[in-house]
């Protein structure tokens, strides 16, 4: 026998025992329905910890549980019967922000476990459309919204959601470029880094370092050009960024639905070898090279840091999200749909 086939009998072994054991990796993790038949989409979704997490949505309906999914409780916040409660930031089990989108845009807080709820931020300008808020810390928070005058909107907290004013650094934005208000994902906060992912015209991920006060402005190969199409979602992982999309009008599409962000500036951004089966909302790091992602058009995981995915579930959602202290993993969307990843 050749020598140098036998000394690539390690990587032959490697490659078998990959391709005999990831479909059964892969079968050993399942979406687990918890309830569903709720009349509102949830879009909003915070995992605290493992007992811990918070859901919003439609018609003014924000949902708690405190035993892991097992048990929710749900209320109508009242006043807010119609709002648009698109993103949701916890910090106990007493204490959350909602965020709403629409007209007129809204902020609300709760201290007491949502029995009362507090007006924070109220912008009856129709230009003013929120998408999508995260926090670097438990005081300092953003809010991104809609261009406004070729300007992201980008709302800034630092006190824990009790006020709220336009950031003084407001990103650039292009001729029909647009965030989507699906997930409250096109917004992340890393280390105190901020990167948003845009759609529309355009698909690009825009980036402000800690301590920096210059915007970066990438674009990437995502599927682009319609109202509908963009980037929606994008995840911080150890070692690369993973940016999730498509069009949302034809979820079954599966051309260019996902990217890799990489550390190398030669070819920062890499196509999956195989992306994930159609338009994708949301995605969330789980941990090592492991993301989930979600959309109306199903769940699918990689574990190679986004380069392969396997479809693992068909049911529609809008939102995924880890927990920031645990290892649970919920599910939000259309119908007060809830439900958690198992492993």
């Amino acid at each position: 026998m050749p020598k140098q086939m036998k000394n690539n009998y390690p990587l032959i072994f490697s490659i078998l025992f990959y391709s005999l054991c990831f479909p059964l990796i892969i079968k050993a993790q399942s979406i687990q329905l918890l309830q569903q038949n709720k009349p509102s989409v949830l879009r909003g979704l915070s995992v605290l910890n493992d007992k811990t997490a918070w859901a919003s949505g439609s018609n003014g309906y924000v949902a708690i549980t405190k035993n892991g999914g097992k048990t929710w409780d749900w209320q109508q916040v009242k006043g807010y019967e119609k709002s648009e409660f698109r993103d949701i930031e916890a910090f106990s089990d007493q204490e959350a922000i909602i965020m709403s989108s629409g007209t007129p845009a809204l902020v609300l807080k709760t201290t007491d476990g949502g029995k009362s709820w507090q007006e924070k931020y109220h912008k009856t300008d129709s230009a003013y459309f929120f998408d999508a808020m995260d926090f670097t810390d438990s005081k300092h928070g953003y809010i991104l919204g809609d261009p406004i005058n070729n300007k992201f909107l980008l709302m800034e907290t630092k006190d824990s959601g009790e006020t709220w004013s336009n950031a003084d650094n407001l990103p650039d934005a292009l001729p029909g470029e647009a965030a989507f208000a699906a997930s409250g994902s096109c917004l992340r906060s890393n280390n105190g880094d901020l990167y948003i992912v845009s759609g529309g015209k355009t698909s690009r991920m825009l980036t402000l370092k800690l301590n920096s006060n210059v915007w970066n402005y990438d674009n990437f190969p995502l599927i682009n050009g319609k109202a509908s199409e963009g980037a929606f979602s994008i995840a911080i992982g150890k070692s690369e960024e993973i940016i999730v999309g498509g069009d949302y009008q034809n979820d079954k599409k599966t051309d260019s639905v996902a990217v890799i962000c990489t550390a190398n500036s030669a070819t920062k951004f890499i196509n999956p070898l195989s992306g994930p089966a159609g338009y994708q909302s949301c995605v969330e790091f789980i941990n090592n090279k492991t993301y989930l992602s979600t959309g109306t058009s199903g769940t699918n995981i990689t574990t190679d840091g986004g380069k392969t995915w396997s479809k693992i579930d068909a049911l529609s959602f809008n939102v995924c999200a880890k927990a920031k202290h645990g290892k649970l993993v919920l599910l939000a969307g259309n119908d007060g749909r809830l439900a958690i990843f198992k492993i």
